[in-house]
C-alpha cells in the first residue's frame, strides 16, 4: 500500500491520459494540420469529430471505417493511416516528471492503471508505441468499455475488472466532470491542474508524503 499518511486505503490510482500525462499543446495537434498534409482543421472537427467521434470512442464504429470517407471528400490524397498517424504523433508530449513520481508510488506496491477516454487505435499507440504498457498495470479506456468517465458504467467496469471497490481507488484527473462521476460511484478523485508534483497532490488528499 501507498506509505503516505491517510492513504494507506489506495489499492491502485487511475491516471488520466489527456491533460495529464500527455500534455497538450497550447496550439492544439491540428495546428499545423493543414500546412503539412493540407487537411483542413475545420472541416475534420465538423465532418468527423462532430458527427463521428461519438460513435468511435465509445468502440461503435471503427476510426478508419469513418476517417477514410471524410477524408476522401475534404483531402482526397491522404489516407486515414497518414492522418492518425500525425495526429497521434502531434499528441503524444508526455509529462516525465509525473511518470518518474507514478513509478516511485508503483515501486511501493500501489497499482498504477491507466483511465482514459480513447478509440482503439490512440488507446493501441498509447499503450504499445508511447511505451506505457511497461509502466501501468493496465489500461481503461472508453471503446473497450462502451462509456465515457462521465457515465457510471465506466467505473463499474473498472472496479469488475480489478476486483477492488470504488474506496480503493483514486482517479487523478483534469476535467472536473469526470472528478464529480468517479465520486457519485464512490471513488476518491483528486484534480490534476500540473502545478504541483504528484505527491503534493496526495498529500492534499491525506496528509504528508
Amino acid at each position: 500500500m501507498l506509505r503516505v499518511t491517510g492513504l494507506a486505503w489506495v489499492k491502485a490510482l487511475m491516471v488520466d491520459v489527456d491533460g495529464v500525462l500527455i500534455t497538450p499543446r497550447l496550439d492544439g495537434w491540428a495546428a499545423d494540420l493543414e500546412a503539412d498534409l493540407g487537411v483542413s482543421p475545420a472541416e475534420l472537427a465538423s465532418q468527423f469529430f462532430a458527427v463521428h467521434w461519438q460513435e468511435v470512442v465509445l468502440g461503435n464504429a471503427g476510426l478508419h471505417e469513418r476517417l477514410a470517407p471524410v477524408l476522401a471528400r475534404i483531402a482526397p490524397g491522404v489516407s486515414s493511416y497518414e492522418l492518425a498517424a500525425y495526429w497521434f504523433a502531434k499528441d503524444s508530449v508526455l509529462d516525465y516528471q509525473l511518470l518518474d513520481d507514478l513509478a516511485l508510488v508503483r515501486a511501493r506496491g500501489v497499482q498504477v492503471h491507466l483511465a482514459t477516454v480513447q478509440e482503439h487505435e490512440r488507446a493501441a499507440y498509447i499503450w504499445d508505441r508511447l511505451g506505457f504498457a511497461g509502466q501501468f498495470d493496465a489500461m481503461h479506456y472508453a471503446a473497450d468499455l462502451g462509456a465515457r468517465k462521465t457515465d457510471p458504467e465506466f467505473y463499474a467496469a473498472v472496479e469488475a475488472r480489478t476486483g477492488f471497490s470504488g474506496r480503493e481507488l483514486l482517479l487523478i484527473d483534469d476535467t472536473h466532470a469526470n472528478l464529480v462521476a468517479a465520486r457519485l460511484a464512490g471513488w476518491r478523485g483528486a484534480h490534476w491542474t500540473g502545478a504541483q508534483r504528484l505527491s503534493e497532490v496526495l498529500a492534499d488528499l491525506g496528509g504528508a508524503a
